[in-house]
Order: structure tokens, then sequence, then C-alpha cells
């Protein structure tokens, strides 16, 4: 694929204009061979820029080191705010740290041991640093005209200045020199985190992201017209439901929450907002529940939804799929929730979906292009979904034998590999039993089991990798007897993917065991990575084995993207940081106490979730920004990750070789066969032969909805009985429907050739759906006492059932079997690989948390624990580990109160595991709308019809070269509506494809923009209380008599302009 920088390159060495706003033009537009002197000056010019720009071997040094210097800044900068007894008031770590330790390495304080240059808090490494960065940049200004034509001369360095390179020097630079000699005596904390800044040096880096950059740029570039719509469409949404939950939560009680104080009485979850009142301009006093408004008039305590500015942060935050106030929203607030959960977030996603499918499309592109190009020698595994190197191994495809069988090598080589004998099948199967066995053995070793049994469960633990063991030796031993892995080979062999997950699982039990020898402790730890054993399976599905061709198809894209999300991590991260390590919410501040505090919430942030809430003013800003551009980089790398393994499976597997989906083809209903009452009581049922039976159908459909609704009415509290004589009625038509359905089924085409027909019937899908649906009330009929009467309520669920009864009439749920069917192999691989990641995460997460007796967590899930609980709770046994890990293997951490070492397996499952076991979910969604859109094909109703058109588009598109009829009014009005025409949509210029706007019609649009942007602003700013009370909440204030002549303006605006139009055109 040719890029726009690319083409760039093509572009002779004479002033070009950028087409990419961020980057400047790539180093072949410069004039090192042209114009230039051949003086010793010049000469040294070269070297230098040449020396600037790796481009010889001590440029290669060079850049290593600054790349160096660049991660050994931002380390410091992480590292130091653990240093902060202010903010890490628990940590013992924090004071560590003395002076002479932050002058070397972090300039927490001015009064360190460098407190004698008068310069302000720093420190030597912050020095070095910026001089050696002050002089490189000094040299790069200096050699500017090399890199491009356009950077000649004075104002060309004045050109220089600006460009994105840059920008990003001289604010990772001149922040220094201003804390240091302008204001040494502040505290301008903020500005060390433009040291951030740095981290954009390493894209100077030749040429190893220029592709990716490009493929990133197309994508905004291709699509800018459509993001623009979409992204106006976006923000329209979120004003009008900004406005609506403004309307719907300002008097809500549950909405007030007190952070300007951090007395413990004003905390969220503490204070008893019943207390609490609100005036009439929407102002809280929560004095009668504790928590006063400051004596300077300071407010404590508002609505969170207390302003649409306010409201708007909220709803954003439910646009972006995170309900964080969910239990406390008004019912009207849940009804707007609902909305927004169903349509408004699919609306609001638009920008990040286009952007996502545009670099589909781009990856798409480059992969064909890739296709036609010449290929390297490869051996295409037979079976495996993808290509390897030559000097891979493919032991589970030999086919014939290797070496001499005589020696006992040789036998052990083909034994363990060629697998052609009973004896050798049998080992295969055994060891497969073993790899289950073995990580049952570790999952009930976590569980509370008496002494015996755990000896009982250990001795066969031990007994599994003693077999483990043998095996791995046997392998390395008759590895030897392929001449591809002697000598250096055998290190390559080891290396391999099977080896290497062999290795994984019994090196960590060893280790364990014998520190369990010698020094004591637990061979728990070890263990869990018999889990990893599940990888042996590989060899039936090849689907970890895949991730080798995806990464090497997109290395160089997944280089940029995986960068450019860590760019983003740590920059947000140091970012919220700085703005909520001071919050008087305490728990805000906690989470944000540290740079590697704020790092774990902001990648949850950045994979789409919001765990937290109550920011700053700023914070709340920042999170929007991560919410809207953010997480569609930071998405990037996972996403074509999954893709990537999805579409290489899918083409591996050849399903789409199988043509359509393989729907099955039912017989009309109206072909009965038989006669007398089977086929009347079939059709009848069935809605076939009369109106009655029409009528009859459709009150099934009713009845199913009705009493669906009633069994969820029934669940509140109080109207446990409601409308019971409407369920008796539909259990006696449910009745009645089942039975003439058990008569008709001789009828029915799918049974009328079998036999035992109504035995098959009873035994049916659907039929077990009506028996489940009325039985149960028969029963408790029957039984007024029994175990069925007693447990109602539970079998009143059953009601919902019915609405499976739909799918006989309107096809839904039987159309997931036909997706199973149609992705079966891509859903083997994939599930596969999903669970096997789901089993050893949770032993990962069980292992990181279980002796966590230190992060103490929100006691709602109890686990029967009462006081004190921790996260040791909650992750007691692998069992409990398990569900745990499921939910945040779907990208969804409700939980954020981990130890380091479950952040660091977190970690993990947001950047690899979330994009493989979402896969699956994502094959299904793309079935589905396979089969659908399949058996839904329609033609359209115009030749020139578009996708998404609606009837008034195909009318109005059928009107196109016709004249319009004349007014009954005469010749005065048809003139009038066409300079009203004329006047709102301009003139169509036939030959250029232009619109013409006459300048009356220009100023009328752009001061009609101008009033409804006004109108919409003052809306804003009325609903703050502040600007409220200051404006005067009386009627006739400046707002209402804006908004007056507003509506005059709307009403009679465009007649007086269209008036004074018509008679220009008389004159």
């Amino acid at each position: 694929m040719t890029t726009r920088l690319q083409q760039q390159d093509a572009s002779p060495p004479h002033p070009v204009t950028e087409t990419t706003p961020l980057f400047v033009a790539k180093r072949k537009n410069s004039t090192l061979s042209s114009g230039g002197s051949d003086t010793s000056s010049e000469s040294r010019r070269l070297s230098l820029f040449l020396f600037l720009e790796a481009k010889t071997p001590s440029g290669l040094h060079y850049e290593t080191f600054t790349i160096v210097l660049i991660l050994l800044s931002v380390i410091t900068f992480i590292l130091g705010s653990l240093f902060l007894p202010q903010y890490n008031i628990n940590s013992s770590i924090a004071y560590k740290c003395n002076s002479l330790c932050d002058a070397i390495w972090f300039g927490n304080y001015s009064d360190n041991a460098l407190q004698g240059l008068g310069i302000g808090a720093t420190s030597i490494v912050e020095i070095c640093i910026v001089g050696i960065f002050t002089i490189e940049y000094i040299l790069r200004l200096y050699t500017a005209d090399l890199i491009h034509v356009k950077y000649r001369g004075f104002m060309g360095r004045i050109r220089f200045l600006f460009s994105f390179f840059s920008i990003v020097d001289l604010a990772s630079t001149i922040p220094f020199y201003v804390d240091s000699f302008l204001l040494p005596n502040t505290d301008l904390a903020a500005s060390n985190f433009l040291r951030m800044f740095r981290l954009l040096r390493m894209m100077k880096v030749e040429g190893r992201y220029d592709l990716a950059l490009g493929m990133i740029d197309d994508v905004f570039y291709e699509q800018r017209g459509v993001l623009g719509t979409a992204l106006f469409v976006g923000i329209t949404v979120w004003g009008v439901l900004s406005s609506f939950f403004y309307l719907a939560e300002r008097k809500n009680m549950d909405m007030i929450y007190c952070g300007g104080s951090s007395d413990d009485v004003c905390q969220n979850g503490v204070l008893d907002t019943s207390l609490c009142s609100v005036d009439k301009f929407g102002l809280v006093d929560c004095t009668d529940a504790g928590c006063p408004n400051g004596n300077d008039g300071q407010e404590i305590c508002w609505n969170v939804y207390q302003s649409i500015v306010l409201s708007s942060f909220w709803t954003l935050m439910e646009l972006f799929g995170e309900f964080p106030l969910v239990d406390q929203h008004s019912m009207w607030g849940k009804v707007l929730g609902t909305i927004t959960a169903v349509f408004a977030c699919a609306v609001f996603a638009l920008p990040v979906g286009i952007f996502a499918s545009g670099f589909e499309a781009q990856i798409s592109r480059r992969r064909k292009e890739k296709k036609k190009e010449v290929k390297s020698p490869i051996t295409v595994m037979e079976g495996s979904g993808g290509v390897v190197d030559e000097g891979d191994e493919t032991e589970w495809e030999i086919t014939e034998v290797v070496g001499g069988i005589s020696t006992l090598r040789g036998t052990v080589y083909n034994f363990l590999r060629l697998r052609n004998t009973a004896s050798a099948k049998l080992f295969e199967v055994l060891m497969n039993v073993l790899i289950v066995f073995s990580s049952i053995l570790f999952m009930l070793s976590t569980m509370n089991l008496s002494t015996k049994w755990q000896l009982l469960v250990r001795w066969f633990q031990f007994a599994c990798v003693i077999v483990f063991t043998c095996e791995y030796l046997l392998f390395m031993y008759s590895a030897g007897e392929n001449p591809k892995f002697r000598g250096r080979g055998l290190l390559l062999y080891a290396a391999s993917f099977y080896r290497a997950v062999d290795l994984v699982s019994i090196l960590p039990y060893w280790l364990t065991f014998l520190s369990w020898l010698f020094v004591g402790g637990s061979l728990t730890p070890g263990s869990v990575f018999l889990l990893f054993r599940f990888m042996r399976f590989e060899k039936y599905t090849k689907a970890f084995t895949s991730f080798d061709d995806v990464l090497r198809d997109n290395l160089d894209v997944l280089v940029m993207t995986g960068f450019s999300a860590l760019l983003l991590w740590i920059f947000f991260g140091s970012l919220l940081y700085l703005t909520e390590r001071d919050s008087l919410d305490k728990e805000m501040a906690n989470y944000y106490k540290t740079v590697p505090h704020s790092m774990w919430i902001t990648l949850l942030n950045l994979s789409g979730e919001c765990p937290l809430a109550h920011y700053s003013g700023l914070g709340k800003i920042i999170l929007g920004i991560i919410g809207v551009f953010a997480t569609a980089i930071f998405g990037v790398p996972i996403g074509l990750l999954g893709a990537g393994f999805e579409e290489l499976v899918t083409e591996s597997e050849n399903d789409a070789s199988s043509g359509e989906a393989n729907v099955v083809s039912t017989t009309p209903l109206s072909a009965a066969t038989g006669a007398g009452l089977q086929k009347t009581c079939y059709q009848f049922v069935n809605g076939i032969g009369s109106k009655a039976a029409v009528r009859f159908e459709l009150s099934i459909y009713a009845l199913i909805v009705a009493t669906v609704t009633i069994g969820v009415v029934q669940t509140v509290p109080g109207h446990e009985n409601s409308f019971s004589w409407l369920e008796c009625l539909a259990v006696a038509v449910f009745t009645i429907e089942y039975v003439l359905r058990l008569i008709g089924c001789g009828a029915d085409p799918k049974y009328s050739a079998m036999s035992f027909k109504r035995i098959r019937y009873v035994l049916s899908f659907y039929s077990v759906i009506d028996l489940l649906a009325i039985v149960p009330f028969y029963v408790a009929m029957a039984m007024p006492h029994s175990w069925v009467d007693r447990h109602d309520e539970y079998f009143r669920m059953l009601r919902l059932i019915r609405l499976l009864k739909l799918d006989k009439y309107i096809p839904s749920i039987t159309l997931v079997d036909d997706v199973v069917r149609l992705k079966r192999k891509v859903l083997t691989v994939s599930c596969f690989a999903a669970l096997t990641l789901w089993l050893i995460f949770a032993g990962l997460m069980y292992i990181a948390e279980y002796q966590d007796y230190l992060t103490e967590i929100d006691p709602l899930p109890l686990y029967g624990c009462v006081d004190g609980c921790t996260m040791s709770v909650r992750f007691s046994d692998y069992f409990n580990s398990f569900p745990l890990t499921g939910i945040n293997l779907t990208g969804d951490f409700p939980m954020v109160e981990y130890g380091g070492m479950g952040r660091v397996v977190l970690f993990f499952i947001v950047i690899a595991a979330v994009g493989v076991t979402s896969i699956p979910s994502g094959v299904i969604a793309s079935g589905f709308a396979e089969i659908v859109q399949s058996q839904t094909k329609k033609e359209p109703t115009a030749k020139d019809s578009a996708a998404g058109d609606d009837w008034i588009d195909i009318r109005f598109r059928e009107l196109e070269g016709q004249s319009p009829p004349s007014s009954s009014f005469g010749p005065t009005v048809d003139r009038l509506q066409f300079a009203v025409k004329q006047y709102l949509d301009g003139s169509f210029d036939e030959i250029t494809g232009t619109i013409f706007r006459t300048p009356i019609s220009i100023m009328g649009r752009l001061f009609f923009m101008l009033l409804i942007v006004s109108n919409i602003v003052a809306v804003v700013l009325e609903s703050i209380p502040q600007i409220d009370i200051y404006v005067g909440n009386d009627e006739g204030n400046v707002f209402d008599r804006f908004e007056k002549w507003s509506v005059i303006f709307f009403t009679v605006g465009e007649w007086r302009i269209n008036t004074q139009y018509e008679i220009a055109i008389n004159v």
C-alpha cells in the first residue's frame, strides 16, 4: 500500500506542502545532494547532520544513548512519585530516599543536596539530560536546512521551531529553565510532567514507524468526511441526553456528593444525603447531615447533576457504556439510562467504529498487496492454518520414520512423534488424561481440604510432575536423531513451542519443591504452572501457533500502535496523577497517590472501563479525551491481534468454502400431510386455513407477552398475586394449544414420516418449552402445600421461557444453532484459546491474590466475610478466582482493589487475553449477521436507491428531473417559493458541480447558526446555579428576553430575508 507519507518520498528535493499534519517530511526530502558547497564547513555540517540522524555508526550509538536517557528520565519521574510522604502516608518506602538520593535521581525537594545551586527542586539526572538535549536541539537547529529546503534561512529556522519534533524537544527542555532560573522559588510540579513528551522523541528512530504512522494518517484522511458527520451526531446525542439527565436528576437527593471536604462524615457512602436540602437554584446544604458549607461560602456538597455542564460528564460516561452511579438514579434516570444503553451508545460509538473499520480496510489492503509479492521459501504445515519457517519442528505432522529404529534414541524419537502403534497412541491418550488430571489436582489443592486429602492430592500431583519431567527429558534426548536438532540446533528445539510449554509447566514446580524441601513454604505457586500444559492440546487446534503468523504479518503496525498505546498510557497516567493526587475525596486520592497507582486506573480507562467517577474538573476533561480519542488508538493493537487471529483461523479452516449458511430448511407450514382431525388441528394452531386460526395464533402472541409482563410485575413486593386471573386464563389457553398441537403433530411434515410421532413431539424442543410453561401451575394446584408450591416464586420465573415460544413464529433462537454450525471450526479454535487463557489466568490471579491480606475490599460480595475483608477472601481458592477472572477477560473490571502482582497479571489480561477471549462472541455476531442478511435479502424499491434510504428518500429521487407543479395561488407565489428554495439550499451549478449561494443567503445562514449556538450556550449557562443567581431567577431576566427574541427571529427572520431577496431580484 502506498500511503501519502510514502508518496512524499517520491517527490523531488524542493519545498513541498505537508499533507500529514503532525509529522515533517521524511529525510529523503533533504538537500544533501543539491546546491551544497564542497567546503569544509559544509562537510562538517553534513557529518553532524548524519550523526544526529543516526546515519553513521557513531550516530547509531548516540541514538541508543538518547533512548536510554529518555527512558531514564521517564522512569525517574514515575518512581519519584513513590518517595513523596505527603501522598504516601502509610508507605514505608516513601521515607527511604534521603537528601542525596533525591538530589541524584528525582529532584522532589528544593532542600536536597543541590540546594546550594539556588535553582529550586532538581536532580543531577535531570540536569544532565536537559543539558544533552539542549545541545542536541541547538545542533539540530543549526543543520535544519539539511532536513528540508523549507527550513533554510532565518524564516526557515522559525518554521522549524513549529515542526512537530521541535515542539516535542522544546516542551521537554524549556520548563526546566523556567523552573530553575525564572521561577526558582515556586513549586511547579506540573512542569515535571512535561518530561513525558520526551517519549515522543523515540518516534524519530529512523523510519521504523513511518508505515504505521502513514496508515493511521490515511485512515483519518480517508474517513474525514464521515468522521466529521459521526462526531456531529455523537455530540448532538451527548448534548440532548445531558439536558434530559439534568432535568431527571437535579432534585435527586441520592446524587448529592460532598467532594469539597476531607472530613470523614462528608465522604461518599458515609453521609446521609436524605438530611440535605436543595434551594430553588439547585444549591445543596448538608448542614443537618453534619457537613456544612465553608465559612467563606465555599460549596462543600453538590448534586452531581446540578447543571448541564456537570451532567455532561456523567452522560459521557454512560455513552461509553459505563454506569458508575447506576444504583443512585431516580426512576426517570433509569429510563434514560436504558435508552442510552440500548440506542445512544451505538450512535455515540460511531466515530470509534468508523476509525476501526477504516484501519481494518487499510490492513486488508496491505495483506492483499503482500500476497502479490514474492515470498521467501516456507513450509506449509498441513492443517496448521498458517506457515512456519523451515527450521520449525512439525513433530505432530511427522508421517515417516526418522533415523534408525534399531537404536534406542531412534526408537524413542519415532515413538514420541510418529504415534503409529497402539502403544504410542495409548501413551498419547495417557498424557492427555494426566494433563487434565494434574490441573484438577491443582484446583483441589487450593481448597481448604483436610490434611489427609491435601497430602493425597500433593502425592498425586508429584507423580504427575515426575511423568511430565520424564517425557520432557525423553523428547530432549531423542531430538538429536533429527540432524537439524544436533549441536546448536538442540537449543532451537528447546525453544520450540511445545518444549517451551513443557519446561514452563515443570521447572517452577521443581524450584518451589526444592525451596519447600530445604527452606519450607508452599508448593502452590509452582503448581499453578501445570495449567500451562493445556497448551499441549494446541496440536489438535493450532490456535496459539497461529499467533506467530499474525504477529509477523502485522509486526510493524503492532509495534507502532503498541508504542503509541504505551505513550498514551504513561502520558495520561502521569497527567491524572497530577490532577487527582490532591483530591479531597480520600478514595480518589488513594488511587492516584503515585504514578504507578495512577497508571493502573488509567490502564482500565484506556481499555474502556471507568471504575472511578468523582474526578476534579481537569480530571473529567482528561477522562473525556481518553474516552473519545485515546481508547480508539489504545484498542488498535488488541483489536488487531483479535481480528488477525480470527481471519487466519477462518482462512485456514476454509469455513467460507462451505457456501451459504447451513440453515435447516423447513417445509412450509401449509404443506400439512394427512386428513381429518389431525390436519385440522395442525392448521388451526399454526394460523392456516381460516380467519379463526389467524386470530387464535395472534391471541397466543398477545398472551405470551402479557404473561411474561405479569411475571415481571409479580416480582415487585406487594404485587405477588396481581393479575392472577389472567395467568389462569393464559394457562388454560396454552393447555388447549398444547393438546391441539399434540393431536395435530401427525399432520406435521416434520413428524409424519416417523414412527412414535407423538412421543417424538413430546420430547421436542418446543414441546418441552410448552410443558415447562404450564405443568408447574397444575402441580401447585393439585398439591397445595407441596415442594413445588413452597417454591412458587422460582417456578414463576419459568413463565419467562414462554418467550421462546415466539421462536416458532419469528425465528431467532434457532438461528443460534445455524450460526454455531456455520462458524463451528472457527469457534472451536477460538473457544479453545479463550478457555485455555481463562484457566491459566484464573490460576495466576489466585496465586497473586490468595495471600493478599492488606488490600481491603468493599464488603458487598461477602463470601462469608463480615469484617476486615481483603482480596484473600475473594480469591480464597481457584474456584472463586475462576468466575472473577472470567469477568475480567470480558473486558469488565468491577473491582480495582488488587495488589501489585494482581495488577501485573491483569495488565497482561488487558493487553493480550481480552482480544482473544472476545473472538468467539465476535464470530457469533458476524455469523448471526450473515445468516439474517442471507434470509432477508430484498430487491431495492428503486434502481438508484442507496443503503439506508427510507420511503421519502426513494420517492424524492424518483422526482429528479421533473418540473414542480405550478402553485394554485399564481406565479408570484411560485417565484417566492423558488426564492425560498434558493435561499435555503442554494443553486446547484451542473457545470462545476458546486452549490452557489448569494451573500444574503450566506449571512443569513451564519446568523441563524450563531443564534442556534447562542441558544444552546444560554440554556447551559442558565442551568449553572451560580450564574442563575447572578442573573436572577425572576421572570423577564436576560435569559428569558434572549429566548423571546430568538423565537421571534426563528419565526419571522427567514421571511424578512426572503422578502428582501425577492425585492433585490425585482430591482
